[in-house]
């Protein structure tokens, strides 16, 4: 094909629904509307070059869940292996799940969708972008916009810019952009950040490395414990069938959840000293838990990351890796300079810092040619957004499984496709009721609530909440189940035509 040819003419493919993404969200998506909504026609449309969205782009070693694939999994398809699971066995799953339900003639790889316009006059979406392999323009209409993109750019990290980076003489490498070639084999490694990304690195890469060195500015919460579950485990031995197992598990799971996600906020004190006493477990009584593993926030402001085994701290006790807990003054030629006046060597600095947020795809959005600025838009459950017709988007949980959040959703959407086709509605979108219109409008999360980085630094570009809970996503998995299959698809926040 000449890229060169000027504005070259895209054609057009009509369906009824486009699904933007195939990671865990939209593949689960598409399961749903193949069971829910069988006479709706769909693609789904997906930038990289295969299934798995992050489990697809992360090739850091070690990458895992950090959360049990029993409610990580989705509900209608039963898992089988340990709780903790790496990025192989995710995308194996997630590949089991496209081929036994035939979903992959629905998919698109390297269809990267630039822009997306509403016409309120034809009551259709338009999604433009290209082939990332070839350049080929791209254009397709739909009827309803389903957004299962993820919430994070991938093309990079987040790194923050400290003083002197230029100077040194080593490689630094974030591991969303992992370099396969990366020899780490005897060399000495910092790690700066102290999340679930610096637990599952550290662990990994630890016995090649002369040694490792985790730098964190602040500690954070862990959960060290066996990666097995006693009650699968069991129901097994009683040659239980796995549906039963899979259900069974995940109730247990998410009754677990609940209550410590209760105790967190009710005894905050009880439930710290908890995740305090597992961490010195495996560390000793003379290890110094206050300064290196004791958070300023109480627990649940930040996701837990549960630890496999323990085997960040086994390999804090074997020596291969140590902590230190400071800030970075500069970097050096040699490493990093801390505020408190040490320098660390190392030939390699891995910023585990986190990632940016991406606010539906960074996709340019417009309704009957007005820019959609979402940050002006209030949102509805955390799934639709005020003056954004025929739209909803997927964003998970932080306390519990992201796909649990799929499912539930998936659900919603259905049922509201299905309604519109009885009712012969051709558009929907959400509006403040009279009741609501006096509401308060706050940023999309409390930070007291929840607070890590990558929200604090992008509050300013997602959607409005207001005080009542139907205008928030609330975060409360628990309290959703109940309620969104519950919603009134005629309730006065519902305007069709």
């Amino acid at each position: 094909m000449d890229k060169t040819a000027p504005h070259a003419i895209a054609k057009t493919e009509h369906f009824d629904v486009v699904i933007v993404g195939a990671g865990i969200s939209g593949v689960g998506a598409a399961y749903h509307l193949t069971q829910q909504c069988p006479d709706k026609s769909f693609v789904v449309l997906e930038g990289l070059e295969s299934f798995g969205g992050t489990w697809w782009m992360h090739r850091y070693p070690g990458i895992r869940s950090d959360s049990d694939l029993y409610t990580f999994g989705y509900r209608f398809k039963p898992w089988t292996g340990a709780p903790i699971a790496g990025r192989d066995e995710i995308l194996k799953y997630m590949g089991e799940v496209i081929d036994e339900n035939d979903l992959a003639k629905h998919i698109r790889y390297r269809h990267k969708i630039h822009t997306a316009q509403w016409s309120s006059k034809d009551n259709l979406w338009t999604l433009e972008g290209e082939r990332t392999d070839t350049g080929e323009p791209l254009r397709f209409t739909a009827n309803f916009l389903w957004m299962c993109q993820g919430y994070y750019r991938h093309a990079e990290g987040y790194t923050p810019h400290w003083k002197g980076m230029e100077n040194f003489k080593g490689q630094i490498v974030h591991p969303q952009t992992w370099p396969e070639d990366l020899d780490y084999k005897d060399k000495t490694v910092i790690v700066i950040g102290s999340g679930a990304t610096t637990a599952t690195v550290v662990p990994a890469i630890a016995g090649d490395c002369k040694h490792v060195t985790v730098l964190q500015r602040s500690p954070t919460y862990f959960i060290p414990a066996r990666n097995a579950n006693e009650l699968a485990d069991q129901l097994r031995d009683l040659e239980i069938p796995e549906e039963w197992i899979h259900e069974i598990t995940r109730r247990q799971i998410l009754k677990n959840q609940d209550d410590f996600t209760r105790r967190a906020l009710e005894e905050p004190e009880a439930v710290k000293q908890e995740l305090l006493a597992g961490v010195r477990a495996y560390l000793g009584p003379d290890y110094d838990i206050e300064t290196h593993f004791t958070p300023r926030y109480r627990p649940w402001r930040q996701r837990i990351a549960f630890v496999p085994e323990g085997d960040l701290f086994q390999g804090i006790a074997s020596g291969k890796a140590s902590m230190v807990t400071d800030e970075i003054e500069c970097f050096t030629p040699k490493g990093i300079l801390t505020k408190s006046g040490k320098e660390l060597e190392a030939d390699i600095i891995i910023t585990a810092t986190g990632f940016n947020l991406s606010v539906l795809g960074d996709i340019a959005f417009t309704v009957d040619g007005k820019p959609v600025d979402y940050a002006q838009t209030v949102t509805y459950r955390g799934m639709m957004f005020t003056g954004v017709p025929n739209m909803v988007w997927i964003f998970g949980y932080f306390r519990a499984s992201w796909t649990l959040r799929v499912d539930i959703i998936a659900d919603f959407v259905c049922r509201l496709l299905n309604h519109m086709t009885k009712t012969g509605k051709k558009k929907v979108e959400v509006a403040l009721r009279p009741e609501d219109r006096d509401m308060k409008l706050l940023p999309w999360i409390d930070e007291e609530n929840f607070n890590p980085g990558y929200l604090m630094r992008s509050m300013h570009l997602l959607p409005r909440r207001g005080e009542k809970h139907e205008w928030q996503h609330t975060q409360d998995y628990w309290r959703e189940k109940t309620e969104i299959p519950l919603i009134d698809l005629t309730g006065a926040e519902f305007r069709y035509s």
